[in-house]
């Protein structure tokens, strides 16, 4: 199983104080982090995309551009991109150019992005949000299997034969589909023979059985290998020498975040019995010691029939940069080793 990290790149950290450090510090931190998940032999790094205030990860190719030229051997990828409200052609260039930097160590994650601030600030309607991934997604997959592109779509302008360059080191370049829990997003992630990344930031992890399930059916009947069909677990979390010491770090962090985005969507407060109960056995936080914590992902990976690949959400726990680090030799010294 490969282990490793998801960040958006945050400038909000201290512990839930929500304080804010300069964007220039955050970022200069961030490819630290970056650099030492490789230098302690975690499998994956990955990058969001947003476009609000607290956060600094619109352009995650050129983060991760910046991260290759540090590190040697860990994968680097969007997560997610969202890709309903960019241009495929762009994106693939981009990621294309971040393969040849990284020498073949490029993925992408692509998915329609739980935040919608992207689709007015690009000019998209909302309305068109199911509609414009599906294209552009067949669109991105048509430019990475070809190097002269033949296409026509309702959204885009037709590609009538022109070269889409450079062409990645990897052929072909990974590209992923992350998913939240919509049924048609796991068939159709199966239905095309791609990598799943599921997200599964609360409830009980093995309640996603029978969407994965769904997956691997449509991939099956639509001839993909079952070796094709692999399949991660994207969830926060957070590591620390005991688990009192994670769990009492995370919550100030946590609770900031949940509320944030509570009183946006008209939700209510968090509270810290719901995120207790997330701590549980089934529950999808991955909080705690290592050992506790590797051994809840092993619990996961049996639940959901058997995941490749698992990747830590840190931020929201909004811990200092010091922390963070230490977290990122907990989890290559000590629960990778137990995930292999």
């Amino acid at each position: 199983m490969e282990i490793g990290i998801d960040s958006f790149a945050t400038n909000v950290l201290d512990n839930g104080s929500g304080t804010i450090i300069s964007g220039a510090v955050a970022m200069g931190q961030l490819l630290d982090r970056i650099e030492r998940a490789d230098e302690v032999g975690l499998d994956v790094f990955g990058i969001g995309e947003h476009h609000r205030a607290e956060f600094l990860d619109s352009a995650p190719a050129v983060i991760l551009a910046a991260a290759a030229a540090r590190t040697k051997r860990i994968r680097l990828t969007s997560a997610v991109t969202v890709l309903s409200a960019a241009d495929p052609v762009r994106v693939f260039q981009e990621f294309a150019t971040l393969d040849l930097i990284a020498q073949g160590r490029a993925e992408m994650v692509v998915g329609r992005g739980s935040s919608i601030e992207a689709f007015p600030l690009f000019g998209f309607d909302l309305n068109d949000y199911d509609a414009l991934f599906a294209e552009k997604l067949d669109l991105l997959l048509t430019v990475r299997d070809h190097e002269q592109v033949r296409w026509k779509g309702q959204f885009r302008p037709a590609l009538t034969g022109q070269g889409i360059y450079p062409r990645p080191m990897q052929n072909p370049l990974p590209i992923w589909l992350g998913v939240g829990g919509t049924p048609a997003s796991f068939v159709r992630a199966g239905t095309l023979g791609l990598p799943l990344m599921v997200a599964i930031i609360g409830g009980d992890t093995h309640r996603f059985r029978p969407l994965v399930d769904l997956y691997r059916e449509a991939g099956r009947r639509a001839g993909h290998a079952p070796e094709q069909l692999q399949v991660g677990l994207h969830s926060l979390g957070y590591v620390a020498e005991t688990s009192e010491e994670a769990i009492e770090s995370s919550f100030p962090g946590y609770e900031r975040t949940f509320n944030k985005r509570s009183r946006e969507r008209g939700g209510p407060p968090v509270s810290r019995a719901a995120f207790n109960a997330q701590l549980g056995p089934l529950g999808a936080l991955l909080i705690g010691n290592p050992e506790e914590v590797a051994q809840k992902i092993i619990r996961h990976s049996e639940a959901l029939g058997g995941i490749s690949r698992v990747t830590f959400q840190l931020d929201v726990a909004s811990q200092p940069h010091e922390k963070l680090m230490h977290a990122i030799d907990l989890l290559g010294t000590r629960v990778a080793p137990l995930l292999r």
